[in-house]
């Protein structure tokens, strides 16, 4: 009975291919890989054809599977051509490593407890609960060292350059037995986690479970740092890893197998094990032969995908320079490093920028695995998987874009889609804006990705019901139940009517009417009718009851529009800030329903806004603009208004706040009016420079809001200065200077004498 110890990195090509050759060779009868034994009922589904890697084991607590383990595994993974040799040979097959029932009870208690002291009163003494101690850790990296020795900046680099460069398996796995043996005691590096050693207790609990069961040769994968542990020779007494693992917590959980990513197994991914190169190492992994050509080949191709220039002498130039950097480094095949610093330097010219290309496309890439039907799921992930099929829709790791017409049963059916999975956390799509044609009312732009994580989504969304439809509109009507805020709850209307949802409208509608009849603050009023436009916009397209919306909406306007003025009374500069955003979004809304009763009401709020007193000048400036845009007064009167704002005796940060409030975002109409001009020139050349030093932060903010063309037009014409003909003039409420007229001023004559103490017989 002999077992045989395999230590390998969780991912890595060189790994891979030397421990395929070794178990062809050796021909065991049972493999027992490192891996929760909770999911061995799964792994004949690894021998379905439909499996495609990357894919990973998911383990879950069913009634909370936030709380969820992942075991990711590619085409180049140890531990996946370990199982697919089992498979395929007829040798018994089973996982080893601490089951995550514990492992998961384990996290679970470890939140719970520190809930209870996030939520404990503080202890006495220094004002907050003793930290529990944290577990010892190893000490260090202990790859670094041999890294170091050999004049590599770090273990991972080491490795790679190693191992799984490697393209011949001789005594590989011994020697790194041998290596890992003298890390963990003759260096001091031996592990005091506790629970570290409860998982090499499990592991060796196995390895006796499978010689029990009769089997004579025995292959062991495991990560190298656990082999020196489950060597024969080196076992404590089975009582004392029974001791070790007895009393360990456990909760129930379920398995299945998800598809993965290659950008999810590199450690951006967050990912513990991850790899920094997923799509460099499934290259050394499929290519045998010409790996440096063939990479260089695939980084071509992709340059000219792009319109990049890459041509067959700079292949040749960077597979040259690539093998250069390798010699003089004494490495004996250029590694990335090398071959990045080829390309960047022979075929980028230099520049870093298609770096980042080939880094997204190759070294990390977009390779989105796949996994049988047979798989176990939840029934809403069934459903989802249906209508993916019927709508055509297939998950793609990729970023596509969609155009929806909505005017066709199959485009609005994907939108009903996109928008319920929206409501239940999962953001397959985001919706964007467009310009153009193509931006009306029928349209619909997403870019549509879809990210593994979401598997763990759907199950988490399975609590709410069994299909799409019957899980979005549960949780739109208990997150309704939940809403205390009437925008939050229109809101939540406009998603409930996009994602047709009949039912969960009905009840948010209800809550919204309830909310609107008790709220008296005027600007959550402003805040929820946008989404109600929202609704009343699409009702036709989306073939919607958008009637019940209207009555909402008249009482919104309404109380909005006697409201405003006392809500605008006394702001300071904040609040100001945030009226005015209200202002812009509510003046959008009222225009897109286009309600000739709405839009007079409105008017007649903000014309007598203009004349309140004691109005925030940021406010006041934009309810100008905001008329005058919408042609309810011209640009003589808004001139007018703005010579009386910026007279002598108004504050100047109140002038200069109804400046930022008429002409933010859009300062064009300063070049097409030259009254506008005049009056802004007249005020900015007037004020004192103390003034004009407080008010400059002010000034930049305002302009600093206009197009780059906008102000070099702005620029060139006060470099100009003012027209010759041009002298300070008084701008009457018309806005337009007039010609003197005698007749009419003979007639004030006498009575500016009576004022003045004039007399007629004064020469004077």
């Amino acid at each position: 009975m002999a077992i045989h110890i395999f230590g390998i990195r969780h991912h890595g090509p060189g790994s891979a291919r030397s421990l395929a050759r070794a178990l062809d060779a050796l021909k065991p009868d049972a493999v027992l890989v490192e891996g929760p034994p909770d999911a061995d009922p799964v792994i004949p589904l690894l021998g379905c054809r439909e499996m495609q890697p990357p894919v990973a084991l998911l383990v879950y607590v069913p009634d909370t599977p936030r709380l969820a383990a992942y075991y990711p595994f590619a085409a180049f993974s140890p531990e996946w051509q370990a199982i697919d040799y089992s498979l395929a040979s007829g040798a018994a097959v089973r996982f080893m490593d601490l089951p995550q029932a514990h492992q998961l009870a384990v996290r679970k208690l470890a939140e719970e407890e520190a809930a209870k002291q996030e939520a404990a009163p503080p202890a006495p003494g220094n004002g907050k609960p003793p930290e529990a101690p944290a577990p010892a850790e190893l000490r260090g990296d202990p790859l670094a060292l041999l890294a170091q020795a050999a004049g590599y900046s770090d273990g991972e680099r080491w490795w790679e350059h190693m191992v799984e460069q490697r393209r011949d398996s001789a005594e590989l796995f011994d020697a790194i037995l041998e290596m890992m043996t003298a890390l963990r005691t003759e260096l001091g590096f031996e592990p005091e986690n506790p629970f570290e050693a409860m998982r090499e207790a499990h592991m060796r609990k196995t390895i006796r479970a499978a010689q029990k069961d009769g089997f004579e040769r025995i292959a062991v994968v495991c990560g190298a740092w656990h082999a020196p542990a489950l060597v024969e020779a080196a076992w404590p007494a089975a009582k004392a890893d029974n001791a070790v693992l007895k009393g360990a917590p456990k909760i129930k959980v379920e398995t299945t197998w998800v598809p993965w990513t290659h950008g999810r197994l590199s450690r951006a991914s967050g990912y513990g094990a991850g790899i920094e190169s997923p799509g460099w190492y499934h290259h050394l992994f499929t290519v045998e032969d010409q790996i440096v050509v063939r990479w260089m080949a695939r980084v071509a191709h992709l340059l000219r995908e792009e319109d990049l220039d890459a041509s067959a002498a700079q292949v040749i130039d960077a597979v040259r320079l690539a093998d250069a950097l390798a010699a003089l480094r004494d490495r004996p095949l250029p590694g990335l490093d090398e071959l990045n610093e080829a390309t960047q330097a022979v075929m980028c010219f230099g520049n870093p920028l298609p770096m980042r290309l080939i880094y997204e496309k190759l070294i990390v890439g977009e390779a989105l695995g796949a996994v049988p039907d047979a798989t176990p799921k939840v029934p809403l992930q069934r459903d989802l998987e249906a209508q993916q099929r019927s709508l055509r829709m297939k998950p793609d790791a990729s970023q596509s874009e969609q155009q929806l017409d909505l005017r066709t049963p199959m485009h609005l059916a994907r939108s009903h889609l996109l928008h319920r999975l929206g409501l239940l956390g999962i953001p397959w799509g985001k919706r964007k804006r467009v310009e153009g044609s193509k931006q009306g009312t029928f349209w619909e732009w997403w870019d549509l990705q879809w990210h593994p994580e979401f598997a763990v989504r759907v199950i988490e969304a399975n609590m709410w019901g069994n299909t799409v439809f019957d899980a979005a509109s549960a949780y739109a009507q208990d997150a309704a139940n939940r809403a205390g805020a009437l925008p939050e709850l229109t809101g939540l209307l406009d998603k409930a009517l996009l994602a047709d949802l009949p039912d969960a409208a009905s009840h948010v509608m209800q809550r919204v009417k309830d909310q609107a009849a008790l709220s008296t603050d005027t600007g959550h009023l402003m805040d929820a009718l946008p989404p109600l436009a929202n609704i009343l916009r699409y009702g036709n397209v989306r073939k919607t009851d958008a009637a019940m919306v209207e009555e909402i909406v008249d009482g919104l306007v309404a109380r909005v529009c006697i409201g405003l003025p006392g809500a605008c009374a006394s702001l300071d500069d904040d609040a100001a800030e945030a009226m005015f955003k209200r202002l812009v979004t509510f003046h959008q809304a009222v225009t897109t329903l286009q309600n000739e009763d709405y839009t007079k009401e409105w008017r007649r709020t903000l014309t007598g806004m203009m004349d309140q007193s004691g109005l925030h000048g940021l406010v006041a400036g934009r309810a100008t603009r905001l008329l005058m845009d919408a042609g309810a007064i011209d640009a003589g009167e808004a001139a007018r208004r703005m010579g009386l704002a910026l007279a002598r005796a108004a504050d100047p940060p109140q002038a200069a706040a109804w400046v930022e409030g008429f002409l933010r975002g859009s300062g064009l109409i300063l070049l097409h009016d030259d009254d506008l001009w005049a009056v802004l020139d007249d005020w900015i050349t007037g004020i004192t420079d103390e003034t004009f030093q407080v008010l400059l932060p002010l000034l930049r903010r305002t302009f600093s809001t206009f197009p780059p063309a906008e102000r070099r037009q702005m620029g060139e014409r006060v470099r100009r200065g003012k027209p010759a003909a041009r002298a300070t003039r008084a701008v009457p409420r018309s806005g337009r200077a007039t010609r003197f007229e005698g007749e009419r001023a003979d007639k004030v004559l006498g009575v500016l004498g009576l004022l003045l103490g004039v007399g007629e017989d004064d020469e004077d």
